[in-house]
């Protein structure tokens, strides 16, 4: 017989900790699995600026440690690992960790975020966090008045733009056609303002920099030429990809696969199932919404608990 649980969590990024926290001052004492990134997104980047009650800031690892102490202070057991086998058919629902430890669970939380789309290349990979980032309301702040540049052509590389414009005193967008994917009224955004450049049919080779981070792109143009663009920063801005894969045989998402939940609560078409952060939010994706939206799934787990679990 595996472990017993009131309450699953499956991810730890704001969310997660959140409804840990809740549910353990409730005394639902709740299972969270870490998953493959423990701390969620945020630990991918270093100081946060925008998260309130921190007015210099807060560094991003720091403060998902301080969430998962105080999930764990109220009684939430925190795990390592991930969920690799989901049935969500019959609740109590039956689940197996990538050790293959069952856990039989009245009530899950999935809180797996989204993972931010990059372009696979090496150096990308060699200066996320030092220049290079996928979250321009997270990371602008820091490029005020220096010039950057945005990958992509739909309407998140246009948003980002926008967005770091009136931060930057320049913004470069690499756009691999000749013509934007994003809407209409995106692409009038980006014509109407001054100091957004946009590269067009031109794929990004390689990110350039240093020991300090980011000096620049070097660009591979249609027509074969390759040239090179001083920036601070680059950003992608090619969209995510909700983490909800583990679920959809059971729980509905959208066409993108971002998970459904019912008008403003954390509920899904599954009874006892609901679903908190970035894996059912594809319009904010920001730390502190999620957190919100784990507060509210730990309230809709308890009520829950409370109308279909007798003790």
């Amino acid at each position: 017989m595996g472990l017993h649980t009131k309450c699953l969590i499956i991810g730890s990024g704001p969310a997660g900790y959140t409804a840990a926290i809740y549910t353990g001052r409730a005394g639902i004492v709740p299972v969270l699995y870490e998953g493959m990134e423990p701390g969620g997104q945020l630990t991918t980047t270093t100081e946060i600026e925008n998260y309130p009650g921190f007015e210099n800031g807060v560094d991003a690892n720091l403060l998902m440690a301080s969430m998962k102490a105080q999930a764990a202070r109220f009684g939430a057991d925190i795990r390592p690992g991930r969920i690799a086998e989901v049935d969500l058919s019959v609740r109590p629902f039956v689940l197996k960790d990538d050790s293959g430890n069952e856990i039989v669970a009245e009530t899950v939380v999935i809180a797996t975020g989204a993972t931010a789309k990059y372009l696979g290349l090496p150096s990308e990979q060699k200066f996320r966090g030092l220049g290079v980032s996928a979250c321009a309301t997270c990371d602008g702040f820091f490029y005020r008045k220096k010039v950057v540049a945005v990958v992509g052509g739909g309407d998140t590389a246009c948003e980002e733009a926008t967005y770091l414009a009136q931060l930057c005193s320049k913004v470069y967008m690499i756009v691999r056609r000749d013509v934007f994917r994003a809407s209409k009224a995106m692409q009038e955004r980006v014509a109407a303002t001054p100091n957004i450049e946009v590269l067009w049919n031109c794929n990004t080779q390689e990110v350039l920099g240093d020991d300090a981070g980011v000096t620049g792109v070097r660009i591979l143009r249609k027509d074969g030429k390759v040239f090179d663009i001083k920036v601070d920063g680059f950003f992608l801005g090619i969209g995510h990809h909700p983490n909800s894969d583990l679920f959809r045989e059971w729980v509905n998402t959208d066409a993108n696969g971002y998970i459904i939940t019912e008008a403003k609560s954390s509920r899904t078409n599954v009874e006892g199932v609901f679903a908190a952060g970035d894996v059912q939010d594809p319009d904010y994706r920001q730390a502190v919404t999620a957190a919100a939206s784990g507060c509210r799934a730990a309230l809709d787990v308890e009520r829950f608990l409370k109308e279909n679990v007798t003790k």
